[in-house]
């Protein structure tokens, strides 16, 4: 017994003496920040998951003692799980993107990000990530100093481009990979490295690497997966298209857009569909408001749409059309909508909209009667009234 009582004596203190692996906080991020402001550290972020098997295999290396002696002596370190609304609002009010998990986030005492990583599962590798996080030379948030004074190799290039990813900052992201695709020869387009490249950095389908693959589609197809090819041209496609860049683009390239999605195998009529609403946009921007017309004309002939889809069409042409020449059509869509017997409420809202196209149109009596009628309709539903209310003042 008194063997026993020594063992365990012994192992206790060797535990005691072994430092363990990094010490996670479970205070909320914004309280570790305001400990982090007093003790003068940057703090480390773990994004994960827990269903998330690769986080999983990375707890016994966080757990590691050479880990934990830099981590615990140099950052506040935390864990967030991204299913967490908590982390949803922490990362949304710091503007960051997660492409994949775990994410490795540093932060300056103030939260700004000063460091990220995505990263191999090895000791040392953490460690190199805590260590760079430390150096202002190669931190992330020099990277874009960095390329403004010059720096152009591939592999900061990479590092570089999903740096603007998870900061959400899409110029840098496509001037780095533009740079990068440069910098590529064509044969080596369909490589491991740059296949992986498409997959998780190009954002912009005029990048030269995503054009040598919309037209080499049987290459990928054979090399990565009919399905995985497919995902991979979608995905850059419509992030073109519902980018920021993408709500100012011209008809133009909405359009080749279109025909792209067609060319890789998206179905004609859903690739019309996901391109209404931009072209349409487009159309308004270039005061062609009979072509925007014609456009959405097109797709409520050829589809059999839904009460609140007529609402929705028609307060878009009443919001955002630069003339009236829309307005005839729209009176024809509200009443297509109402011909659907819809309830109340939603009569309410398509007699609102009718009343605005007559009175855009310059049809004041009957936009009096439709602005009437949906006031009564409101009312009868106990609907707030203040729109109804402004809408008739104007008619007077």
């Amino acid at each position: 017994m008194k063997k026993i009582l020594l063992l365990l004596l012994v192992a206790h203190i060797a535990l005691a003496q072994k430092p363990g692996g990094i010490e996670f906080k479970t205070t909320p991020i914004n309280s570790i920040f305001q400990e982090a402001r007093r003790a003068g550290k940057p703090v480390f972020v773990e994004i994960y998951s827990p269903s998330c098997h690769t986080c999983q295999s990375f707890i016994p290396t966080l757990a590691d003692s050479r880990v934990g002696k830099l981590y615990n002596a140099k950052f506040l370190s935390t864990k967030l799980d991204i299913n967490a609304p908590a982390t949803q609002s922490f990362l949304t009010s710091r503007r960051l993107f997660v492409p994949s998990l775990p994410l490795f986030l540093y932060f300056d005492p103030q939260q700004n990000l000063i460091h990220f990583a995505m990263s191999n599962n090895s000791t040392d590798e953490v460690i190199r990530h805590g260590t760079n996080a430390l150096d202002p030379k190669v931190r992330s948030q020099g990277m874009k100093a960095r390329y403004q004074q010059g720096e152009r190799s591939a592999n900061f290039l990479i590092d570089y481009a999903m740096f603007g990813r998870v900061t959400k900052d899409t110029v840098a992201n496509m001037a780095a990979m533009n740079e990068y695709a440069r910098q590529q020869s064509a044969s080596t387009f369909a490589s491991q490295t740059n296949w992986l490249a498409l997959q998780k950095l190009v954002l912009d389908y005029e990048n030269p690497m995503f054009q040598y693959m919309l037209n080499h589609m049987d290459t990928y197809r054979k090399a990565y997966g009919a399905e995985q090819t497919l995902q991979v041209a979608e995905n850059i496609l419509m992030s073109s298209l519902f980018s920021g860049r993408g709500a100012q683009y011209p008809i133009a390239k909405i359009v080749q857009i279109r025909q792209d999605l067609i060319k890789i195998g998206i179905d004609t009529k859903v690739a019309y569909n996901r391109t209404l609403l931009p072209e349409v946009n487009a159309y308004f921007r270039a005061r062609q408001t009979a072509k925007a017309v014609e456009r959405m004309d097109n797709q409520v002939n050829s589809n059999q749409l839904s009460v609140p889809e007529y609402i929705y069409i028609s307060r878009l042409f009443n919001r955002s059309s630069p003339d009236a020449v829309d307005a005839p059509t729209v009176v024809k869509w509200v009443n297509k909508g109402l011909a659907l017997k819809p309830g109340s409420k939603e009569q309410a809202d398509l007699y609102y909209e009718l009343a605005e196209a007559y009175r855009r149109g310059g049809k004041t009596a009957d936009a009096q009667k439709a602005a009437q009628k949906s006031m009564e309709l409101a009312q009868a539903t106990q609907l707030d009234t203040r729109r109804n209310v402004e809408q008739m003042g104007k008619l007077k």
